[in-house]
C-alpha cells in the first residue's frame, strides 16, 4: 500500500481530517488528495500542498486509502460513478453515519477491505475519539489505519454493531458535553464571574476531569471520591443535581438519540 491518501469529500469533517494529518506530520501535504464538486472552498489547503480536484475518480489513481467524507445520502451516487476504478489494492474508510460495511460492500460491488471509522469534531485539533470496525483486511492494513487516526486523537475497536452507539457516546457525545459546560459557565456567572473568566474556568476544569480519567485509568467515581468530604459544599452540589435528574436526564438523552439513529 503507497503512502498516500485521498478524501473524497472536502466538507468540514473531510478537511478537518486533512489538517490534522498535515499538522501532525503523519503524511506530507503533497501526499493528500481532496475532492470536492466546488474546489474553490479547499483554495486553504491548495496553498499548504494539498492536491485539490472536482473528479472522484481522480481519488482511486491517485491513493490506495481512500477516506470517504461525503453525506450519507450522497453514498450511492457517488461510489455507483467510481466502483470501476476500485482495485484490490485499495482500503476504502468510510466516515459516514449510519452506513454500513455490507451497504459499502454492496455499492462497491468489488471484495476490497472496507472500514468504518466514527471520529468526532474534535478531530480538526487531534483529539477526537475515533472507533473503528473492518471486514476483509490485513493485520498491518487494519494498523495503518489505526496509526493514520491516533495521529488525530484515540482510537478503539469496536464490533460494528456498536457503530450507532459509538455515534452518540463519541460523536454526539460532544454536544453534550458542551451543553454542560455551558450550563456551568451560566452557573459560574451567576455566583459572580463575568463570562470570559467562568468559559476559561469551566473548560479547564472538564479538561483536567477528563485527563484524570485517561491518564490514570480510573473510575469517575474514584475521582469524585477525592473532592467530596463530609457536609461538604462538593456533596450538597452533586445531591441537589441527582435530586434534580441530572444523570437519569443525560442517559434518556443518550437512549433518544440512539433511538433516533437505529429507527431511520
Amino acid at each position: 500500500m503507497n503512502n498516500k491518501i485521498a478524501i473524497i469529500g472536502g466538507g468540514n469533517l473531510g478537511t478537518a481530517i486533512a489538517e490534522g494529518l498535515i499538522q501532525s506530520g503523519f503524511v506530507q501535504p503533497k501526499h493528500i488528495l481532496i475532492t470536492k464538486r466546488n474546489i474553490a472552498t479547499l483554495h486553504h489547503l491548495e496553498r499548504k500542498g494539498v492536491l485539490v480536484s472536482d473528479k472522484n475518480d481522480e481519488a482511486l489513481h491517485y491513493a490506495d486509502l481512500i477516506i470517504l467524507a461525503v453525506k450519507p445520502f450522497q453514498v450511492d451516487d457517488v461510489l455507483a460513478a467510481i466502483k470501476h476504478g476500485f482495485e484490490e489494492r485499495h482500503v476504502l474508510i468510510s466516515v459516514i453515519t449510519g452506513t454500513s460495511i455490507n451497504h459499502l460492500n454492496s455499492a462497491v460491488g468489488k471484495k476490497i477491505s472496507i472500514v468504518r471509522a466514527m471520529p468526532n469534531t474534535a478531530i480538526s485539533i487531534q483529539q477526537s475519539m475515533t472507533c473503528i470496525s473492518s471486514r476483509n483486511i490485513s493485520e498491518e492494513r487494519l494498523q495503518y489505519v489505526h496509526e493514520l487516526f491516533g495521529q488525530l486523537g484515540k482510537t478503539v475497536t469496536i464490533d460494528e454493531k456498536l457503530m450507532d452507539a459509538a455515534t452518540v457516546l463519541g460523536a454526539c457525545g460532544t454536544a453534550f458535553a458542551m451543553r454542560y459546560i455551558r450550563a456551568n459557565i451560566q452557573g459560574g456567572i451567576e455566583i459572580g464571574f463575568d463570562a470570559n473568566t467562568a468559559n476559561l474556568i469551566a473548560a479547564q476544569t472538564i479538561k483536567g476531569a477528563a485527563e484524570l480519567l485517561l491518564q490514570r485509568g480510573t473510575h469517575p467515581e474514584q475521582e469524585i471520591d477525592k473532592v467530596t468530604t463530609p457536609k461538604g459544599c462538593t456533596i450538597a452540589g452533586l445531591n441537589e443535581m441527582e435530586h434534580r435528574g441530572f444523570s437519569s436526564s443525560l442517559i434518556k438523552g443518550l437512549v433518544a438519540s440512539y433511538d433516533k439513529i437505529v429507527k431511520e
